[in-house]
């Protein structure tokens, strides 16, 4: 079973890969790619799937519609891939949320820096006890500063990356040391829920993982199910599970 920590990590490990993926043009088409004209022909997408597969297709065609028109800035043609674009820009603005939600209830507030004394109103006595009282102060100071400054601490400016956010959940969701208290059992849900979803459309986007998914519709035949296999960089294959017959982007290849 792949764990929450699992899923944070992946994110924070091949966020490198997808900026490098931005200007890389595809060598083999991925699961769900290949095959995807066939299989939504014959319309045996199971329905959570086909749904993914037709918000993708609809988001990409919305970018591409911006970024073509002839009065768009920028080269052309357009020198980065839509979809690892979209995928980016989706998890970041999803793993960020996560960690702003989280931070709010799980996040103390900074220790607050010591005022000075108004020695107008109260003098000091001697000046051993003002001594005393200076370096308190600064003591206090430094201890407020380190709090407020505290790399384990989430910030709402500077560095809000999808990896940062992936670490800053991770430690939280593996109860490391920081200025927040441990989070629920509700919130560990949140951050799994985002993360599982922030990791499967990486992989999805890199064709990293393989896949297997059984279709809706069983064989026409035999009426034996339908598995479809594919991703790790290799074109998608159907197989029935009942005949053996078995699918690829050109047709029925055995029987």
């Amino acid at each position: 079973m792949t764990t929450t920590a699992t899923h944070l990590r992946t994110i924070a490990l091949h966020w490198a890969d997808l900026h490098d993926a931005l200007g890389t043009p595809p060598l083999v088409d991925g699961f769900g790619k290949g095959l995807r004209g066939y299989l939504a022909a014959l319309e045996e997408l199971n329905p959570d799937q086909l749904a993914y597969e037709r918000s993708q297709a609809l988001l990409d065609r919305t970018l591409e519609r911006a970024d073509s028109a002839p009065d768009a800035p920028g080269e052309r043609p357009i020198p980065i891939r839509l979809h690892i674009h979209a995928t980016m820009r989706i998890v970041e603005a999803a793993l960020i949320a996560c960690a702003d939600d989280i931070a709010r209830t799980t996040q103390r507030a900074p220790i607050t820096a010591p005022s000075a004394r108004r020695t107008a109103i109260a003098p000091y006595r001697t000046q051993r006890e003002a001594d005393i009282a200076a370096a308190d102060r600064a003591r206090r100071a430094q201890l407020a500063h380190a709090d407020l400054t505290d790399p384990r601490r989430w910030r709402y400016t500077g560095r809000r990356t999808a990896p940062h956010a992936a670490l800053w959940l991770l430690a939280r969701v593996e109860r490391k040391p920081g200025p927040c208290r441990p989070i629920t059992d509700t919130e560990e849900h949140r951050i799994g829920t985002v993360a599982a979803g922030a990791a499967d459309r990486i992989e999805r986007a890199l064709d990293i993982a393989a896949q297997r998914r059984t279709l809706a519709r069983p064989c026409s035949d035999c009426g034996g199910a339908i598995d479809v296999h594919g991703g790790e960089g290799r074109a998608p294959v159907a197989h029935c599970t009942g005949c053996g017959r078995i699918w690829t982007e050109g047709g029925v290849v055995a029987a």
